[in-house]
Parts: structure tokens; sequence; C-alpha cells
């Protein structure tokens, strides 16, 4: 949520030992993060990868999510996914302390570990060091109070008022999000964006790779994706969930794609109004994680549609 960019990341000496590999959603990254587990397991170097998408911390969400299958992850270690169950909060605070317990495991075995992910918030914590601010129970019940008796636009439009910069990296449609930002604000009297220095200091070396597509391939990407992730049986997965509690979920019931499968499921939306608004939310989610990367100083740039863009890439992890 903080709109500060984060100071450069200094290179490591000799190969990384950690590596990031960041970007939009369907931009390939866990391709890329993939083909570099591998290439470092065959010389002699193991390597495990650590997911920051924070809805593939969720159990059971699957499809929605483009999390790979164990069947595809190579033989490669991965952490950090399928940890919570869909009634559970997603927490960056707790994410940080066990994503970063996992690198740490990870290096202690003499291994490279390649965090992969397109949750800014989630990434950000990881590589650099900041703290959270307090929390509130009872302001955060009362704005979630408020939350349910009006709209995410009203409480949106509110934290506009009071930190418009956090209000742009967050959008209108992440009421939790909303009301944590809220909730700083009230109990700091600083908007949540201030919260964190101009300067962060980065938390170990790493080799930060940003995946990047050109707009409109991208674009055209994104569309398919949703349109297969309904052919693959989103909807039945959904109900699933729906079943282990998913509308009682803070944080995964209003995940894209969940939340206007549920729609469908419920009769609300008919399902090319759901495909199309999922369409639209990840298209708008999409700017918004390109705009976050942008910031990383010192992120060497991939286009994952050239190849001599990865080869690149993978030179500048292996060397």
């Amino acid at each position: 949520m903080a709109t500060h960019p984060p100071a450069p990341i200094p290179p490591s000496a000799g190969p990384a030992t950690l590596v990031a590999v960041v970007g939009a959603t369907g931009t390939g990254k866990s391709d890329l993060s993939l083909d570099i587990a591998e290439r470092l397991v065959a010389a002699g170097r193991p390597a495990e990868v650590v997911n920051a998408d924070a809805m593939q911390l969720y159990r059971g969400m699957d499809i929605g999510t483009a999390k790979l299958p164990p069947a595809e992850r190579r033989g490669i270690p991965h952490h950090q996914l399928d940890v919570l169950e869909v009634t559970d909060d997603a927490s960056v605070a707790a994410y940080q302390r066990a994503a970063r317990a996992d690198i740490d495991a990870i290096l202690e075995r003499g291994g490279t570990a390649v965090l992969v992910g397109g949750s800014g918030l989630y990434v950000s914590s990881v590589l650099f060091d900041f703290s959270f601010p307090a929390r509130d129970d009872a302001v955060r019940a009362r704005l979630e109070a408020e939350l349910e008796a009006s709209s995410p636009r009203a409480l949106y439009d509110r934290l506009k008022e009071v930190d418009p910069a956090a209000a742009a990296a967050i959008g209108q449609h992440n009421g939790r999000r909303i009301v944590r930002a809220l909730e700083v604000v009230e109990l700091t009297g600083a908007p949540l964006s201030g919260t964190l220095p101009d300067a962060p200091v980065p938390w170990r070396p790493a080799t930060v790779l940003r995946l990047g597509i050109p707009r409109p391939d991208l674009v055209e990407r994104l569309d398919a994706r949703v349109e297969r992730m309904w052919a693959a049986g989103l909807l039945d997965e959904v109900g699933a969930l729906a079943e282990n509690g998913l509308r009682e979920g803070t944080t995964a019931a209003r995940a894209i794609g969940y939340a206007q499968a549920l729609a469908e499921l419920d009769g609300h939306s008919t399902r090319e109004e759901a495909i199309a608004e999922a369409q639209s939310l990840t298209r708008r989610y999409a700017r918004r994680q390109v705009s976050w990367f942008k910031r990383y100083a010192d992120a060497i740039d991939v286009d994952p549609l050239n190849a001599d863009s990865v080869q690149a890439a993978l030179h500048a992890v292996l060397d």
C-alpha cells in the first residue's frame, strides 16, 4: 500500500542466493522461476521457490489463481502454497515472517531462494525492511461494520481524502485493504503511505527480475486466461469452496474470479457478465501491478516473449 520507491537492491557478490521474479499477472513468472530453479539445480546449486501471490496462499484456490499443480513443479520444492483456509484472513505481516523463515532455511541448506509472485506488498514485505503499524480490534470492527452497511466505494472516497496515494494503490474494490488503511490513519494520525521510510532498506541482497509484456499483448493474454479459468472448471471449484465457507472469508471471497463465480452461482449474474467483470478487474489489477513494480529501481527488465531477453535474465542469475 505504500507508494515510496524502494531503494535499489545492492547486487550480491557472485551468484544470487535470493532471486525475485515479479510482474503483472499473466506474464509467465511461474515458468521463468522454474527455468531458473532447474538451471541452478543442473549446475549443482539447490533451488527452492517461495510463493508471493496472496491468493495462492489459500488451499483449494487453484484454477482461479493459476496455481501450478504439484505435477507441473518439475520437482522443485515450493513454499507458501496452500497454507490458509478460505475462511482465514491473509495477513502481510504473517506472510512476511513465514516467507522470510522459509528463505532463511533455504539459504542455510546452501540453496537459492526464488521468490515469485505479483502481489506487490507481499513481495516488498520480504525484500525490504519495514514494520507494520499497530492494530486496534475495536476500530477495525467499526470500520468493517461501516463497510458492510455502505460499500467499498464509500470508504474508498473517504480514503482518497486522507491518503490519496494509498487509495490509488489499493483501488476502490478491495474493501478489506481500504479498511486497513483507514484504521492506520485513525490510529496514527498519518497516512498509511507515509508509514514507510522514503528509502526502504533491503532485507538482504537480491536479484530482481521484472517481467513485462506490451499492454496490447498482455490484455489479450489476460482476457483469454479468464475464459480458460471458466472452461477449466472454476465454477465447480468455487462451488466446492463455498461448501467450506468461502462466502464467510473476508479475503478469499473477494478474489478476482472467485467473487464473480460466486455471483454466477448465486444467480446474481450470467456467465457472460461474470467473465466480463473478471476480465475487466484483472486488466485493472495488472495496471496496478505494473505501476507498483516500476518502483523497483535496480530490477532487471525481462520480456518473456523474447528468447534473448530471457536468456540474459538467466545469465544474470546464474553467472
